[in-house]
C-alpha cells in the first residue's frame, strides 16, 4: 500500500520551510563572506559556528526533498531520513568539538544551547522518527516537522548572532590577551 495520501498533506509545509532555508542558506554565505572581508572571524571560529548553521539550513532542506519527492511507501523516505539524522548526529558532536577547540571566541550557555544541544537533540529525533515512520506515520510526520522548523529558527537565532558580532565589531574575550571592552 502506497503512503502518498499521507505525505501529499505535507507538501505545502515542506515548501514553505524548504525555501525558506535555502533563501537563508544564501543570506549565511553573505554572512560569512562579509565576516572574512571585515576579518571578524577566524576560520577555527567559521567552522564552530558559522559553517554549522549553513549545514542545519541545509538539513532542513534536505528534509524537504525526501518529504516531497514522490515515494510509493514510507520506507524509501524512512532510509534516508535516518541516514539523514545518523549523518546530523555525528556532524553535531562534531561541532561541539570544534567549538571547544576554537580561543577565539568563549562560547556563553547560550552558544552552547543553540549551535551543539538543539541541533544533536533535533538530529537524534529525526533519527527516531525516521525509524519509527513506517509503523507510526502520523506522529513521526509531526515530529520531523518540529524538527525542520527548530533547525530553521536555530540558524537563524545562529544567523542573527554572527550577523550581530560582525556588525558590531568583533568583541575580544579575555583570551584574546586584552582586557574586556
Amino acid at each position: 500500500m502506497g503512503h502518498g495520501p499521507v505525505l501529499a498533506g505535507w507538501e505545502g509545509f515542506y515548501v514553505i520551510v524548504g525555501s525558506s532555508a535555502a533563501a537563508l542558506t544564501g543570506l549565511q554565505f553573505v554572512v560569512i563572506v562579509l565576516g572574512a572581508e571585515v576579518h571578524a572571524v577566524a576560520r577555527s571560529t567559521t567552522r564552530a559556528f558559522a559553517t554549522p548553521t549553513v549545514v542545519h539550513f541545509c538539513a532542513v532542506l534536505l528534509m524537504s526533498a525526501i518529504l516531497t519527492a514522490p515515494w510509493a511507501a514510507l520506507a524509501g523516505p524512512a532510509i534516508a531520513l535516518g541516514v539523514s539524522g545518523i549523518a546530523g548526529v555525528a556532524y553535531a558532536v562534531t561541532v561541539v568539538r570544534q567549538a571547544r577547540r576554537q580561543s577565539e571566541y568563549v562560547p556563553v550557555l547560550e552558544d552552547w544551547v543553540f549551535h551543539c544541544a538543539l541541533p544533536i537533540v533535533a538530529y537524534s529525533a529525526v533519527l527516531v522518527s525516521a525509524v519509527m515512520l513506517t509503523r507510526h506515520p502520523e506522529p513521526s510526520l509531526f515530529t520531523i516537522g518540529a524538527t525542520a522548523i527548530v533547525l530553521l529558527f536555530v540558524g537563524i537565532h545562529n544567523s542573527w548572532d554572527a550577523v550581530t558580532y560582525v556588525a558590531h565589531g568583533r568583541q575580544r574575550s579575555p583570551r584574546d590577551g586584552e582586557r574586556p571592552e
